[in-house]
């Protein structure tokens, strides 16, 4: 038809807001805004919600939240005014006593139409049936002459939606975003994906949101697939972004012109990535100068130690060693070493005398019975105790650095090495902080702030995991070879596989009744456990939820 545009320019501004803080999430649309305007843009497409913050959880539900965010909203059209972009960006949006996940088109100085998420995710760390209405199922909007359908996340995870508004004469797919990492993320996006643009026919931008919000973590990665299914762009991972995509129109369809496709990153370097990203993201977004962390000389604390000063500088990481007469020399060397190559501020603080005096006060009501795991939990919670009291002292987060297999059977100490803010580590396996911790002394991934180089001593990755709670004290003492206790988690955690198909895989039937029960047993420990970034596809907590009461035991027969 005569007056169609045959050109048009597209902005994808993958940022990262912060929940709740509505007027900080303004003026970074707004300076996006005035960026993608300067690259020529006439339309700037957001993230999911991202005016209010992504996942914003029970805040929806807040009359007084729901306004803000839609007040902000108004503000943002009435920029549009000025003759720049239009805007795509979601948002809450309350309606006629309905409150649902939107996504508002602004041009004009007005909003100009207010399209509703139809598929609410509810499984795994998503709930938005909780807190959302669901919308009808919606028409494309028309953005300066351009029909463009905008189907919201999960509307793209099943066909129903795209196949609607391809019906109803969307020209092209605009798909905001808050989806969440995990290691296999990346393909099931993008198969999604093609699949959408394969029975639709359609061109597909897939605009996600980057950073980290509690144990989420987000990658960014957003990106443009042409209608022939072709990568016409690839938008940089776990960083912030505002890029120009060109389309022109050939033949009654739009075709974006290629542009950049760098590679992403994959296996142990996303996994590292996210790590870093969570931490920075969780320690920054919630006020904490720095953080302050016990170093024993083992690899998981200085994991978290490297992830910390990857994540904040070295400046604003504080280690301490907390020795006592179980502390060997090799742990004393290794973690002076390690804090060393990480340019850290490093103290000492013996334990001696407070694990004394616990003992002595609680000689009365022990009497004679003879030392054990009481005993070797009170160095834990002295240490715990400590490093609590130097954050309240001076303001740091204490890090937490249990990794998923100790967590999963209980191997920890509550109110002692449990205790901290957050946990970079928590979703890892121990045979994953070997793996990171290889990867981390080879490369020193783009955007971290540590040092080049080793930055764990490689004595502290070859030696065997201990405790150092008794004399000559092994993890393996207690647990299974860590590479057999892990893939009997991951089948009982991530897979919920039958026992018999467990032990089919080469393990004994006893180890694995009793990493069963370790895990059920330790589900209370859990519960109080720190937050930490989410790496798997199954983690605890969000993912995986069971009640700490339960007998239910599986039989093997």
């Amino acid at each position: 038809m005569t007056g169609e545009p045959t050109t048009f320019k597209i902005a994808l501004a993958q940022l990262n807001p912060v929940v709740g803080d509505i007027a900080s999430n303004l003026a970074m649309a707004r300076r996006a805004r005035r960026e993608a305007g300067d690259l020529g843009a006439d339309l700037v497409v957001f993230s999911e919600l991202f005016m209010a913050g992504y996942p914003p959880e029970d805040l929806v539900l807040k009359p007084a939240f729901q306004g803000a965010v839609r007040a902000a909203v108004e503000a943002f059209a009435e920029d549009t005014g000025d003759g720049g972009p239009a805007v795509v960006i979601g948002t809450v949006w309350a309606e006629a006593g309905k409150c649902y996940n939107a996504a508002a088109l602004l041009d004009g100085g007005r909003v100009e139409a207010v399209r509703y998420k139809a598929d609410l995710p509810n499984y795994g760390v998503f709930d938005e049936k909780r807190v959302f209405d669901t919308g009808p199922m919606p028409g494309p909007v028309s953005v300066r002459g351009v029909r463009i359908g905008v189907p919201i996340c999960e509307d793209i995870w099943g066909e129903e939606v795209c196949e609607c508004l391809e019906e109803t004469g969307a020209e092209l797919l605009v798909v905001p975003n808050g989806s969440p990492f995990d290691i296999t993320k990346t393909d099931d996006r993008m198969n999604v994906a093609v699949a959408r643009v394969t029975e639709t026919g359609l061109p597909l931008i897939y605009v996600n949101q980057v950073g980290g919000q509690d144990e989420l973590v987000f990658d960014g990665a957003s990106f443009v697939l042409n209608a022939d299914r072709t990568l016409a762009l690839q938008v940089v991972d776990w960083q912030e972004a505002v890029v120009l995509t060109e389309w022109r129109k050939d033949e009654g369809r739009w075709i974006c012109a290629p542009s950049e496709r760098p590679l992403l990153a994959e296996g142990d370097g996303a996994a590292y990535r996210a790590c870093v990203l969570g931490l920075r993201d969780y320690v920054t977004k919630n006020g904490f100068p720095s953080v302050v962390l016990g170093l024993s000389g083992g690899i998981d604390s200085a994991l978290s130690a490297a992830m910390a000063v990857d994540a904040l500088g070295p400046d604003r990481v504080h280690c301490l060693m907390l020795p006592y007469r179980y502390t060997s020399n090799e742990s004393l060397s290794d973690a002076a070493a390690c804090a060393e190559a990480l340019g850290v501020r490093y103290d000492i603080v013996p334990i001696h005398a407070p694990v004394e005096g616990f003992a002595e006060s609680l000689k009365p009501l022990f009497d004679d019975a003879p030392p054990g795991v009481a005993e070797e939990n009170i160095q834990s919670r002295v240490r715990g105790s400590l490093l609590m009291a130097v954050s309240n002292k001076f303001g740091p987060m204490l890090v937490t650095t249990g990794n998923k297999s100790e967590v999963s059977v209980g191997y920890a100490t509550l109110y002692g090495d449990m205790n901290g803010g957050f946990n970079p580590i928590k979703d890892l396996y121990k045979t994953q902080v070997y793996a990171l911790s290889r990867f981390r002394n080879r490369e020193r991934p783009e955007g971290c702030l540590g040092p080049d180089g080793v930055v764990m001593p490689e004595n502290i990755i070859e030696k065997a995991p201990t405790a150092e709670l008794r004399e000559n004290q092994t993890d393996q003492d207690s647990l299974p070879p860590y590479d057999v206790l892990d893939d009997i988690l991951m089948c009982l955690v991530e897979e919920e596989m039958p026992l018999g198909d467990i032990v089919a895989r080469g393990h004994a039937p006893d180890v694995v009744k009793k990493v069963e029960r370790l895990l059920y047993l330790a589900e209370y420990k859990r519960r109080q456990a720190a937050p930490g970034v989410k790496i798997s596809e199954r983690n605890f907590d969000r993912d995986r939820r069971y009640p700490i009461t339960n007998k239910f035991r599986e039989d093997l027969g």
